[in-house]
């Protein structure tokens, strides 16, 4: 069995009109898996069928209702299934499509978005854009909890600054998730961290790089190999700047509690 996503838009609101969307489903043989409200007078619906000519019958009939106005039936995709589940859209950048944008009080969809990512095998570089203490560290590695996968940091100021220079046994697996702080990383001196994140680059798995507009002002990386820009503010328009977790990184090298560290998200 194959699954659909239907959305519509409710034109006329009255009583029995999701009743009589589910009897058609249900005359046609068709499964509705989920239902919930995904915007303002819209409701979505996964569904379940075993051919497409079910879905085919299903779309010329519902298009003749003038109660609503179908807007999606195609396959799934992540942000409709998140959707399902939370009730709304995710927000995506209209000019640059593979940058989503959430706020502090989203880290809930947050975290199953990237858990989704996660869980899909081969190549993913995602970065994270976000001032101090906003809740990237803790969303990634919660994600990693929710996708089963184990996080192992390459650089960060989570609880003191770390810069690895290797790995050990497990480490190397390509099932976990690789996480490094672009600020970190950018100013460190030690030649064997900046081999060791060369190394981690070219593996098959997922990189999660916090600042990636810091990180690859050294690198050989450019923001178009990103697959996904995440961007996480305390309010919708917080500017993230750079200035002040570029001097937050020096205070805490010096031994002071600033930046993301001593879990502070």
């Amino acid at each position: 069995m194959r699954e659909w996503y239907f959305e519509y838009e409710i034109q006329k609101n009255r009583p029995g009109l999701l009743g009589d969307i589910a009897s058609l489903l249900g005359m046609l043989r068709v499964n509705i898996v989920t239902i919930n409200g995904v915007e303002q007078g819209k409701r979505g619906m996964l569904l379940r069928a075993e051919n497409d000519e079910q879905i085919d019958r299903f779309e010329l009939i519902v298009n003749t209702m003038d109660t609503i106005r179908v807007t999606k039936l195609r396959a799934p995709k992540l942000r409709d299934i998140l959707a399902m589940r939370h009730g709304r859209y995710i927000q995506r950048d209209l000019d640059d499509r593979k940058t989503f944008r959430f706020v502090r009080d989203e880290l809930g969809l947050l975290v199953d978005f990237m858990a989704e990512i996660f869980k899909q095998e081969g190549h993913k570089l995602i970065g994270i854009r976000g001032m101090p203490r906003v809740g990237k560290t803790e969303s990634v590695v919660a994600a990693s909890v929710s996708a089963n996968k184990k996080w192992v940091f390459l650089s960060s100021t989570m609880i003191k600054q770390t810069v690895r220079n290797q790995l050990a046994g497990d480490e190397f697996s390509d099932n976990n998730i690789f996480i490094l702080d672009g600020i970190v990383t950018k100013k460190s001196t030690d030649e064997r961290h900046l081999q060791l994140v060369r190394e981690m680059m070219r593996l098959p798995t997922i990189k999660v790089v916090e600042h990636p507009d810091m990180f690859i002002k050294q690198s050989e990386y450019t923001i178009e190999d990103f697959d996904y820009i995440i961007e996480l503010r305390h309010e919708p328009d917080e500017e993230i700047t750079y200035e002040i977790m570029e001097k937050n990184q020096m205070m805490s090298e010096r031994g002071n509690d600033f930046g993301d560290g001593d879990f502070n998200f």
